[in-house]
């Protein structure tokens, strides 16, 4: 059967379908999604109620107060009051072959008093058929049109989207995640967090639908906690200092954590900061999760799994460019920011060909990646060729960047990591996954110790015991 796309051929077929009945409650950019049913025609069949409670005492006295009205928590809150009460005024007339559902959505939108981009949080929460406990899935957009008239109409068909995919698509949800871009463009909007819970998708892993947001082009970088638990990075990183670790993880060494480690006791003292205060990052580039052209996807949750026993938040992004990165981090938080990172890694960061795009070229690049008084922080590393140590004090790029980079070192925009243990640089991840596909056990003292349990106890990397 094919599957339709067409936004007002997937409204006209919930509104036609009489087994399917529920509410729709929206704030702060209008009722568009409740505007798509009635444009059609036949929305008495298919909609209960639509609500927009914009005043604040109106909204507190129906879903009880929120320390923030766009907010996950209020979107939360609406879904749970919305759906309860469906529930309890037509279970008993309706409820043998009806599945009711629950669309809400809060949404801080341009307007005259606030111009700057919309964003906010959509939600459904909803029966697969008669009398099932109820599913749900909740999302962040970012609204990008600078005209309020284009985020409500992106609304609109994104909220029809949501609603339709549930319905239609909730036993396939990685179809349902790219049908939220039916009729929409990623120059409109960016989905950078989704999360689906209830028995519908008790099969569901959520690190593995953040990757397929960055993976698809939907969102530049999508995050979970240590509990493996999706996350907003706003809700994450608000007020917060960053110290982010790049690398591919496969798997975390010795050398990994420990230049960890010693970045955050340097950058903690340097910034007298307390720990409460740092949020520490372990990122994974697409790039860094190709296995050729493809993404292994057992090896990725592999890789999650490790991390989140070490405690560690992760990051999935598309920015291969540093300055790309500092870029998005800084739309959450205006507190510190460090990098760490290893001499191969500062090598690249110098090579003038991956700033072509450019019409600053390199100049460019270091300018959008240091405004911020970004820092970095450098491990040292072992020259292949005749086995000297190189730091970030003896680091030599090409000639012609050398002042370039005196600049930037006697400023401290880049500072040497050279507490870091020098007997772990001969350490080197892809040969230890290599040690353990091959069952040569001296990978075991080259990584941390949870790290080696937690990859026995799980048979990770085709690991023989």
């Amino acid at each position: 059967m094919e599957k339709i796309t067409d936004i007002h051929q997937k409204t006209l077929s919930i509104n036609l379908d009489n087994s399917k009945y529920g509410t729709i409650a929206e704030i702060g950019a209008g009722q568009e999604t409740a505007r798509w049913f009635f444009r059609v025609g036949g929305a008495a069949g298919t909609i209960a109620k639509a609500i927009s409670a914009y005043d604040m005492k109106f909204s507190d006295a129906i879903y009880g107060e929120s320390p923030r009205y766009v907010s996950r928590q209020r979107l939360d809150s609406m879904l749970h009051i919305e759906y309860s009460l469906i529930l309890e005024r037509l279970e008993e007339s309706k409820g043998a072959d009806t599945t009711f559902f629950a669309f809400a959505n809060t949404i801080a939108s341009r307007s005259y008093s606030r111009q700057e981009d919309g964003s906010g949080w959509l939600g459904v929460k909803f029966q697969t058929s008669p009398g099932k406990e109820p599913s749900q899935i909740d999302l962040h957009v970012n609204l990008k049109s600078k005209k309020t008239v284009q985020d409500q109409e992106t609304l609109g068909i994104l909220g029809v989207n949501l609603i339709y995919g549930a319905m239609e698509f909730h036993q396939d949800p990685e179809y349902l995640l790219k049908s939220l871009m039916d009729n929409l463009s990623s120059r409109l909007m960016e989905i950078d967090m989704i999360d689906f819970s209830g028995p519908a998708f008790d099969k569901v892993d959520n690190r593995l639908m953040a990757l397929r947001l960055v993976e698809l082009g939907m969102t530049h970088g999508a995050m979970f906690n240590a509990q493996g638990d999706i996350v907003h990075p706003a809700d994450l990183l608000w007020k917060k200092a960053v110290l982010i670790q790049r690398s591919r993880f496969n798997p975390p060494t010795l050398l990994n954590m420990d230049m960890l480690d010693c970045a955050q006791e340097v950058f903690l003292a340097e910034n007298e900061l307390a720990a409460d205060d740092l949020m520490v990052i372990s990122e994974m580039t697409l790039n860094n999760l190709k296995d050729g052209n493809d993404i292994n996807v057992q090896d990725f949750l592999h890789r999650a799994d490790i991390l989140c026993a070490l405690g560690k938040n992760v990051l999935i992004s598309n920015m291969g460019e540093y300055y790309k990165l500092a870029d998005y981090l800084f739309r959450y938080t205006q507190k510190p920011l460090a990098i760490v990172l290893g001499i191969p890694t500062l090598i690249e960061i110098f090579d003038e060909k991956y700033y072509v795009q450019l019409p600053g070229g390199i100049l460019e690049s270091f300018g959008r990646l240091f405004k911020y008084k970004l820092r970095l922080y450098v491990s040292p590393g072992i020259n292949s060729e005749n086995g000297e140590l190189i730091t970030a004090d003896n680091f030599e790029p090409e000639k012609h960047l050398r002042h370039l980079y005196s600049y930037l070192f006697d400023n401290q925009f880049i500072s040497a990591l050279n507490t870091v243990n020098r007997d772990f640089l001969c350490i080197n991840s892809p040969e230890v996954l290599e040690e353990i596909r091959n069952g040569h056990s001296e990978w075991e003292t080259k990584v941390p110790e949870k790290v080696k349990q937690v990859i026995h106890k799980h048979q990770l990397f085709n690991v023989r015991s």
